[in-house]
């Protein structure tokens, strides 16, 4: 029986999200939010849950206009370079290694108001020859096209390989659609810097978008210069221009103007995209979606089913489906007709299909992504070895069975996936192939969460603090709990409130925006860094007075600001986790640096310059020993702080992200942690090795946990040293895990993959043999729990932004009506009104 209790009273403010851009093997996904941050999005390894990897904090007062990711040369990372324009007319890449923006191109003087990359194939490169390329995702079939060839009659609607001649060029190019009637060529080194290659010829009015012909020998762009009325009609005109690449002069130029919903004297040409099959797509703001004939300029169909600004536009990889979303939140289906006639007269006829809204705002920006696991999940699935299990344990024999990877039955690994975001902060994702049978899937239910830290038991007021980041301030607040209902661990019904005071409001130096936050195990002393430097403050109950009192502590000069900041458990000592990639242990007394951490992979590396990825997260053990610090690709160093050295390294568990961890109050030496495949791990830090409950039952969890509705976010442990229990949470749910308790042999999979096998061996036969001191599964609370379902879960009703355990059996839960957040939002650019 745990007696939970509910809060919703914080402010929540998510930015709108303005640009996504798909990575060039199209397993990543680049969002960009208003405040300035770019998010990436990915698919982990064993899993098919959209898992937020990584978060670069940009220039808040620079917004970004265009997102782009270009092909990189066999020297960086298959995913490519990363690139966005900005409103003030500069051009930035994003250092996906040391989570900095760069700026490659000082402003311009006009705005950049969209960027398009030259289709680009390596292979090609090197033979200077056209080469054949797949349909833009890796599929193993590509083998067997001729069968391939055979079935697509069939099934027009498959997304097979179809293989394309793809003209390109030694570097890859970017044109930019500007202000001032100019698409400039950039050419993309291996500098820091943009170099400039030409420039096409200025038109009245502004470019606003920009995309290349497949075989990157054209550029179109859309144009408002054309904002005027027709001489016959009372409908408005612009233009579409398309250019040759090479020469920079004017192939033809289309007139568009269908009348729609627009009735301002500028129209705009928002969104531009071009296909393999010759056709070229437009979005405007009259809300039009049109389809042209690429070699002619000859209009082939006309939708205006927006009731508002059309303002991205995406295609399947393999050409034959298009997609619009638009200012009305709708997103449109269109499919390229297969009819006889038309394909005997050779016409295209695109034809609408459906429509899906889902989002309360303005859509923004359309993608389409391909995720793809690095283990091959199809036939290296092999049975649990027996020494990986419970010898005395029976293992029930039934049939084998391959591991789904869905979530709404359609989402699978390889398959094509669209992608929509905009103003209501959201990122919903859509089965491309299926778009009319299955509804969207959520994928962040809770964007930019605000970063939470709870002390249980506070030294200035002896009362539970609760520490809360937003942006640019800091809250500490006193938690206050109601008697009231007990809410069971095994129901879904809310229990007692939780009532908030606000103590002290600390705002950052110059409204620079809050990277990272801590609060010490004491509450008197709280710390937080922005993009200049750390800040240090101690907190102080008023003499005489019933207010507080908030004094700035000094921190050794010239620190570096800082991705992630933690105390150790007896508040002496700050470690700052700065974006040298380095970890500085401040003495909080005298102010003065004792020590720094080089984190690095063998041990005789401590000594030379930091070369691994800078560290995200940060946990201490209770007894103060243990400093555990993570980067942003899951790798986790464990460092002992009594003779400051590098204790062990542990390469990323299974190809992906830590997504949550800590060191439970039960044992100093266990380090849990969760990873964005939805497994959990405990670790034997002094051992060096993976603790037995893992060895046991991590590679076979119960399949409602590797099916965990959303990305976990946290973990609390319950503030007792009998206790062997923890929960894990997301934004949708949490789940009870008692390593004391067997996990469930009916939920186990019993499968196990190659690449699992081998991670196991590693750290199984660690040349360092120990046990636990204090086993988890050692517990009082067993025989108390032993009807307790193991891997229990609890779906919540709103979002929630944080869970943390305030005693033994009681829990602070922080979560926040969806409804409450959008009402905080700017109103739609449009909104329907019923009976017009």
């Amino acid at each position: 029986m745990v007696e939970a209790y509910w809060n919703s009273s914080l402010d929540w403010n998510p930015s709108p999200i303005v640009s996504l851009a798909t990575s060039v093997d199209q397993s990543q996904v680049a969002a960009a939010r208003e405040d300035g941050s770019v998010e990436i999005w990915l698919v982990s390894p064993g899993s098919v849950g959209w898992h937020c990897q990584l978060t670069i904090h940009g220039n808040p007062n620079s917004r970004v206009s265009s997102l782009v990711w270009c092909h990189s040369g066999s020297r960086n990372p298959p995913s490519g370079r990363l690139f966005s324009s900005s409103i003030d007319g500069s051009v930035s890449e994003w250092d996906l290694f040391d989570l900095k923006q760069k700026v490659v191109l000082d402003s311009i003087g006009v705005s950049i108001w969209q960027m398009a990359a030259a289709p680009y194939n390596e292979a090609c490169v090197i033979q200077h020859e056209l080469q054949h390329v797949g349909n833009g995702y890796l599929n193993d079939k590509s083998n067997d096209a001729e069968d391939e060839a055979s079935e697509t009659s069939e099934n027009e609607d498959d997304d097979s390989v179809e293989l394309h001649e793809v003209s390109v060029v030694e570097n890859p190019h970017l044109a930019m659609g500007c202000d001032d009637g100019c698409v400039r060529v950039y050419s993309i080194t291996n500098s820091d810097e943009l170099t400039y290659n030409k420039s096409l010829p200025r038109v009245s009015g502004r470019v606003l978008s920009v995309t290349w012909s497949p075989d990157a020998t054209m550029i179109y762009a859309g144009s408002s210069d054309g904002g005027h009325e027709s001489e016959t009609s009372h409908n408005f005109c612009l233009f579409i221009r398309c250019w040759d690449a090479k020469l920079a002069h004017e192939i033809y130029r289309i007139t568009v103007g269908l009348g729609g919903l627009g009735s301002g004297l500028e129209l705009c040409i928002w969104s531009l995209l071009a296909l393999r099959c010759g056709t070229l797509v437009s979005g405007d703001s009259n809300g039009s979606v049109q389809f042209w004939d690429s070699q002619h300029g000859t209009l082939l169909q006309a939708h205006s089913l927006h009731k508002g600004d059309a303002n991205a536009l995406a295609a399947s990889p393999s050409h034959n489906r298009v997609f619009s979303a638009g200012s009305d939140g709708q997103v449109i289906l269109y499919k390229l007709s297969s009819s006889d006639d038309n394909s005997s007269k050779g016409i295209k006829k695109w034809v609408y299909v459906s429509h899906v809204r889902v989002h309360t705002h303005d859509i923004r920006a359309l993608t389409v992504a391909v995720p793809i696991s690095q283990e091959d999940d199809r036939d290296e699935r092999i049975h649990c070895k027996e020494k990986y299990a419970d010898k005395k344990a029976k293992r029930i024999r039934r049939k084998e069975k391959h591991i789904s990877f869905s979530y709404h039955k359609w989402a699978r690994l390889g398959v094509p996936m669209l992608l929509s975001a905009g103003d209501d902060t959201k990122l919903f994702a859509y089965s491309v192939q299926e778009f009319t049978k299955f509804k969207p899937h959520d994928v962040c239910p809770a964007p930019q969460r605000v970063a939470m830290q709870l002390v249980h038991d506070a030294d200035v007021n002896e009362m539970p603090l609760l520490l809360a980041q937003a942006s640019y301030w800091l809250d500490i607040l006193c938690v206050h709990t109601k008697s009231g209902s007990v809410t069971n661990m095994g129901s879904c019904s809310h229990g007692a409130l939780a009532t908030t005071d606000l103590l002290v409001r600390v705002k950052s130096k110059a409204s620079r925006k809050i990277i990272c936050s801590t609060i010490s195990a004491s509450g008197s002393l709280f710390a937080y860094s922005d993009h200049a430097k750390p800040s240090l403050f101690e907190l102080k109950r008023a003499h005489g007075r019933s207010g507080w009192t908030v004094t700035k502590r000094q921190l050794p000069k010239k620190l570096p600001f800082a991705h992630s900041m933690v105390f150790s458990c007896d508040s002496s000592r700050l470690m700052i986790a700065a974006y040298d990639r380095r970890i500085y242990v401040v003495d909080v007394g005298s102010s003065e640096l004792v020590h720094t951490f080089t984190p690095c992979c063998e041990e005789h590396d401590e000594e030379m310059p930091p070369s691994e990825p800078p560290i995200t997260r940060m946990y201490t053990s209770s007894d103060g020993q243990w400093l555990a610090a993570i980067n942003c690709f899951g790798d986790v160093h464990i460092f002992n702080l009594e003779i400051q050295r590098q204790h062990w390294f542990i390469s990323r568990m299974d190809g992906a992200s830590v997504t949550a961890g800590g060191f439970p109050p039960q044992n100093n030496n266990v380090l849990i942690i969760t990873t964005s495949s939805n497994r959990v791990y405990a670790l034997d830090v002094e051992a060096k090795k993976l603790g037995d409950w893992s060895i046991k039952h991590t590679l076979v969890l119960p399949r409602r946990y590797q099916e965990f509705p959303g990305e976990v976010i946290g973990l609390s442990f319950p503030r007792s040293s009998s206790s062997s229990t923890v929960i894990i949470y997301s934004a949708r749910a949490m789940c009870l895990i008692d390593f004391g308790l067997p996990v469930d042999q009916e939920d186990e999979s019993g499968l196990i993959s190659s690449q699992d096998s081998v991670i196991i061996k590693k750290l199984q036969n660690s040349p360092i043999n120990g046990c636990l001191k204090r086993k988890l599964q050692e517990s009082s609370l067993d025989t108390k729990l032993s009807d307790r379902k193991n891997f229990e879960f609890i779906a919540f009703r709103d979002p929630v932004l944080f869970v943390g355990h305030l005693s033994k059996n009681s829990l602070l839960i922080i979560d926040k009506p969806w409804a409450d957040v959008v009402r905080t939002f700017s109103a739609p650019v449009h909104r329907h009104i019923f009976g017009t």
